[in-house]
């Protein structure tokens, strides 16, 4: 069995009561009772908020170079969002579908411990480049663990018991292998890829979506398995359209993972503010801009 587990205040106001003063700095104390992340009070709340607005560097940012060879990188920003709320420092963080590397540097940058798979070499190198050149000591300092190989092997040989957090963005069935306006303008022209792999093994291959969802609630229900009793697992995923119809993507796993001990909490919409508008269905038919992913909050629900 492979181990992938071994490793190496702001000031008060100037105005104000002493009351005043005393409140702002209690709502910026951690809580003893606390045992879910090192927040405060105040950056608790603000972050149960069921919308968020998706945070990236910009296009034009010179952290983007690597990320943008992937075909559907996911923020680090938007991940470490997530893995401050649901993890405390030093805790160990599973992406069974790393990509680029975006969960990976968001643990480097929190002091987190993150353990990622990917199936594409292609990927599995560029991440190591993305840290070493984004992030630098920090990515060893924290250990960050990148494996090559099929998520659904992988995952068999975690420990169980052994993660703190999973959050990952999988892949959406196959909807890279269609070509639209957008993935022309985007990607064709620029060269870069517009899929995941060619690998039959890649789950962005499968024809059948019923086999897709299974596969992939297969996987995830094995980091279920590795995961704390009671810990949360966090997956971004969006709802898309296969001819005319729209595909639910986010309910059908979610209804999927319950057979895995995986109970939904709550969902979180991430708003896709930035994305360009396609003249899709027009002057024909409705076809919805889908400008925004969901987040999946899941607790594992097996026995202490």
């Amino acid at each position: 069995m492979t181990n992938f587990l071994d490793s190496s205040t702001s000031p008060a106001h100037s105005l104000g009561t002493k009351d005043d003063a005393a409140l702002d700095a209690d709502s910026r104390k951690v809580d003893p009772r606390n045992k879910l992340n090192d927040l405060s009070s105040t950056e608790w709340v603000a972050e149960t908020v069921s919308v968020w607005a998706q945070k990236g560097l910009g296009a034009r940012h010179p952290d983007t170079r690597i990320e943008r060879q992937h075909p559907a990188p996911f923020s680090f920003t938007d991940v470490g969002r997530l893995i401050r709320f649901f993890t405390k420092a030093g805790a160990v963080v599973l992406d069974p579908f790393v990509g680029i590397g975006s969960t990976l540097k968001a643990c480097a940058l929190h002091g987190r411990r993150g353990i990622g798979f990917e199936l594409n070499e292609e990927y599995v190198t560029l991440t190591h480049e993305r840290l070493l050149s984004e992030v630098g000591f920090a990515a060893i300092e924290h250990s960050q663990i990148i494996q090559c190989g099929d998520a659904r092997i992988l995952t068999q040989e975690l420990p169980t018991d052994s993660i703190d957090f999973v959050v990952t963005s999988p892949p959406y069935w196959n909807i890279l292998h269609k070509e639209d306006h957008k993935a022309r303008q985007e990607r064709i022209q620029r060269k870069l890829d517009t899929r995941y792999s060619d690998d039959p093994r890649d789950l962005g291959n499968i024809g059948d979506y019923a086999s897709f969802l299974s596969d992939l609630a297969g996987v995830l229900g094995e980091c279920g398995r590795a995961l704390k009793p009671r810990k949360y697992m966090a997956v971004i995923v969006s709802d898309f359209r296969d001819g005319p119809r729209y595909i639910t993507f986010h309910s059908h796993l979610a209804e999927a993972l319950q057979d895995h001990s995986l109970e939904l909490r709550g969902l979180t919409i991430l708003h896709q503010r930035q994305k360009r508008i396609f003249p899709y269905g027009y002057p024909y038919a409705y076809v919805p801009n889908i400008h925004h992913q969901y987040v999946l909050i899941l607790q594992n629900a097996k026995a202490k």
